[in-house]
């Protein structure tokens, strides 16, 4: 069943699903909390909590999902996927960061330590331990474990090609 303790909120839409504990915590508009706690936290609007997600002192914005996973003090201000992972307090996930944790055979976990920024438009390719005190660069690619304390960047330098949209539209 689904058990409410302390000052809770739920908007228009919202969904409660299975076994879940929402303490002290608002659910903004349609949002779907699916077998999770959600604790001293806002989620949404349009958040989608799906099993086993422990979301505890945070912030989960609109369009985040999280499945299994584990927030302690965090924030995810929109737009993220979170799967198969733990994110340590006072760490924020910057706007569409994915933690890529199926390698179509497998569910790998991704741990995240306390103090993180991870910036906007980054995958986390699971298996994988990121540090505490680490800076991630938005648009960066992680594949390898990251060390407290680091500044972790993955791109590929931007080339402009002169008339390179003339030359691929060209008509025969």
């Amino acid at each position: 069943g689904v058990s409410f303790k302390g000052e809770c909120g739920l908007e228009q839409g919202v969904r409660v699903i299975g076994n879940c504990l929402i303490e002290n915590a608002r659910i903004k508009a349609y949002s779907v909390i699916e077998e999770s706690q959600i604790i001293n936290s806002s989620v949404g609007p349009f958040a989608h909590a799906r099993p086993k997600s422990v979301i505890c002192d945070s912030h989960v914005g609109n369009f985040v999902e999280t499945k299994n996973a584990k927030l302690q003090s965090a924030k995810a201000g929109h737009l993220s996927y979170l799967g198969d992972c733990e994110i340590g307090k006072n760490t924020n996930v910057g706007a569409g960061v994915i933690t890529c944790n199926y390698d179509g055979k497998k569910k790998h976990q991704t741990i995240i330590g306390e103090n993180v920024f991870i910036g906007s438009d980054s995958q986390l390719v699971a298996p994988i331990t990121i540090g505490s005190n680490v800076l991630i660069g938005s648009g960066t690619t992680i594949t390898k474990d990251i060390p407290s304390g680091s500044l972790s960047l993955s791109r590929a330098p931007q080339i402009n090609i002169e008339n390179g949209y003339f030359k691929f539209f060209k008509k025969p």
